[in-house]
């Protein structure tokens, strides 16, 4: 086992035998404002997100796309995971050599996400979703020239994410997912060398559901909260790792700031609170971030400008490996309408009524999903279902054009099955996807209705 998890086992293992009877170190005192404390804040809200980047690239491929047999609670490794689409993705290290692309024709709807390992969207010059062919990631160094017929995807870092997302259902409703599925896997993916040796090699691994498993954020919500000693070795190992992209002067000044107090020793708690205060601040920032509905809505997310960097760690938190506005939108609730946390022991539960001018408009779908509260993943339920989308088969439309969705343990008696969304006993949030954003969506005048209590 490694000492990351090793660490790992040992923060939840304290989660369970610490109880209720003692909380966080954080609980212990009032804030400190030494200097360990305010550059441990500031340290660890800077640079939360390459914690998670890090340790999943540790346990991840690299430069060879990999996608999961299925999507179901089991799977953890990201949080807020769509049912929605097909995922084939990658770590890109373009530090020795270009990595070859070949996408195949296709009629099924995809797109393409890079991102840096801040959740900075990339752009990636001459690769378009819907274009099949060759084409060469290069990174910023270099020099050489590519293979006749394959077309260069100048990349700014040597570092990055890759992710492919095929739509399972056209935008009219038409089951497309064995196509989307023979897409996924015939994406090919290898270095120049491997390419040169065996062009027709490198499709997409699909692997088994538990090789997707880790949850990565339910570790660091754990390892801040009952060990963020060790929590702050491991961001230091991320920020130093060859992953990182070049630090800014401002970046640079305060990771060195952090390191020689942190080698410096003193007062730990000075720097166990610091992390966990930056932690509740992360947390606020999302959760506090609400329209008149109760919905939480980021406009700036992949495109953060400086001084937004609070806001970037806190998607990282909640929509780790999100798109920008311009391919999707998010909007999430962890409340009802008049503010009341949203929680499945009643039987009874929820509705929402979109009204037919409030259908949120998308070139591709729309979908609400139902997560769990900590670790923003699948509910298990035994109906196996965990949304309901523009697509869904046999949606229910009202006489006037609008919809109805049924949130509750079990389907209400004459809900029509496609109209009920499960969620477990306790608490929940909801989140509605819209790709493909089109008129209000887009221009950012939209706010989902309120979730209503049924009584």
């Amino acid at each position: 086992m490694s000492k990351l998890s090793k660490a790992l086992c040992a923060a939840i293992l304290g989660v369970l035998i610490i109880g209720a009877g003692q909380g966080p170190a954080a609980a212990a005192g009032a804030p400190s404002q030494t200097k360990a404390y305010t550059t441990t804040v500031n340290y660890v809200a800077e640079f939360y997100p390459l914690w998670f980047t890090y340790n999943q690239s540790v346990n991840a491929t690299i430069n060879r796309l990999v996608g999961p047999a299925k999507i179901s609670p089991l799977y953890q490794t990201v949080v807020a995971i769509n049912v929605d689409t097909l995922y084939a993705s990658t770590f890109l290290d373009l530090s020795s050599q270009p990595v070859i692309l070949t996408l195949p024709s296709t009629t099924v709807t995809y797109s393409i996400l890079a991102l840096d390992p801040y959740g900075n969207v990339l752009t990636t010059t001459n690769l378009a979703a819907g274009t099949p062919g060759t084409y060469g990631f290069t990174g910023p160094n270099f020099t050489g020239t590519l293979p006749n017929g394959v077309t260069q995807v100048p990349m700014t870092l040597e570092h990055l994410i890759l992710i492919f997302r095929s739509d399972q259902y056209t935008s009219g409703g038409v089951n497309e997912s064995a196509a989307s599925e023979t897409f996924r896997e015939s994406i090919q993916l290898q270095t120049l060398s491997d390419w040169q040796q065996d062009p027709s090699a490198g499709q997409t691994l699909i692997l088994p559901e538990l090789f997707f498993a880790t949850p990565y954020k339910t570790f660091a919500d754990a390892l801040i909260a009952y060990d963020p000693i060790t929590f702050l070795k491991q961001l230091q190992v991320a920020v130093a790792s060859p992953n990182t992209p070049p630090l800014t002067a401002n970046q640079q000044s305060l990771s060195d700031k952090f390191n020689t107090l942190f080698a410096k020793g003193g007062d730990q708690m000075d720097f166990a609170l610091g992390a966990q205060d930056a932690h509740t601040l992360i947390l606020d920032d999302y959760l506090g971030n609400t329209d008149a509905n109760g919905w939480i809505h980021f406009t700036n997310m992949g495109e953060w400008k400086p001084g937004q960097n609070l806001d970037r760690s806190a998607i990282t938190e909640f929509i780790q490996y999100g798109n920008n506005i311009k391919a999707a939108a998010y909007y999430q609730t962890f409340k009802d309408g008049t503010g009341a946390a949203l929680d499945g022991t009643d039987a009874q539960g929820y509705v929402l009524n979109i009204p037919a001018d409030q259908i949120p408009k998308a070139k591709r779908f729309w979908s609400f999903t139902a997560y769990t509260p900590q670790s923003i993943e699948l509910i298990k339920n035994k109906a196996k279902v965990y949304h309901v989308a523009s697509y869904t088969p046999h949606l229910a439309y009202n006489s006037d054009g609008s919809i109805t969705l049924y949130i509750a343990r079990e389907k209400p008696h004459g809900v029509p099955p496609a109209n009920w969304l499960p969620v477990g006993r306790g608490p929940f949030n909801i989140m509605l996807r819209v790709y493909g954003p089109e008129g209000s969506v887009a221009h950012d005048k939209y706010t989902p209705p309120a979730i209503e209590k049924v009584e």
